[in-house]
């Protein structure tokens, strides 16, 4: 008999005292805007995503509707203004992978490599375990450095590279495969 993961109430990640007075939270609707504009600043630098067409508010309202209770978002924030958000969706559509979540995550330029992006990931995983996701999983380009780092900090493992996985601004990119178990979840799930 399939037995489903029991879903732990709390976020540790979100109780941990901030630093430098970053707050983390979950992402609500209110956020698109901010989620946008960060967004957009992500695709103007070229280091993080293929995408090129810019999100409105309105799109980001849409995503995080879509994927409302099923997947964790996650904002950074400082004096009440948003600094970053890490968000995860569907990696496939089939039922087998509905515990798998794959990852964004854009800081604003400003506060880029001030620690951040360390609060947004740790917050992203313990907000999946709640969720009862047993695995996160993302791409990133090889030449960013940052995120990879990030990632191994934070019990990611590379799995293995995507060559020429798709096109930015006429150039064949790569990207890294990173995934990281969680590991409670995986026990908490009969299959």
């Amino acid at each position: 008999m399939k037995q489903r993961c029991q879903r732990n109430p709390r976020n540790r990640a979100l109780e941990r005292p901030n630093v430098d007075g970053i707050r983390i939270r979950t992402a609500n609707i209110e956020d698109a805007a901010a989620i946008a504009e960060i967004y957009n600043q992500g695709i103007e630098d070229r280091i993080a995503t293929y995408e090129t067409s810019r999100r409105s508010a309105e799109d980001q309202e849409a995503w995080l509707q879509a994927i409302a209770g099923r997947y964790p978002a996650v904002v950074a924030q400082i004096n009440g203004k948003i600094i970053g958000w890490v968000g995860a969706g569907p990696y496939r559509d089939r039922e087998c992978y509905r515990g798998i979540g794959e990852f964004s995550m854009y800081v604003h330029r400003e506060w880029r490599r001030r620690g951040a992006g360390d609060l947004l990931l740790a917050g992203l995983i313990s907000e999946a375990e709640r969720m009862g996701l047993w695995k996160l999983l993302s791409r990133i380009f090889p030449f960013n450095d940052a995120s990879r780092a990030l990632c191994r900090k934070h019990g990611f493992r590379e799995v293995g590279v995507y060559e020429k996985h798709a096109r930015l601004d006429g150039h064949w990119l790569d990207v890294v495969i990173v995934e990281r178990l969680i590991s409670a979840n995986l026990k908490a799930v009969s299959l």
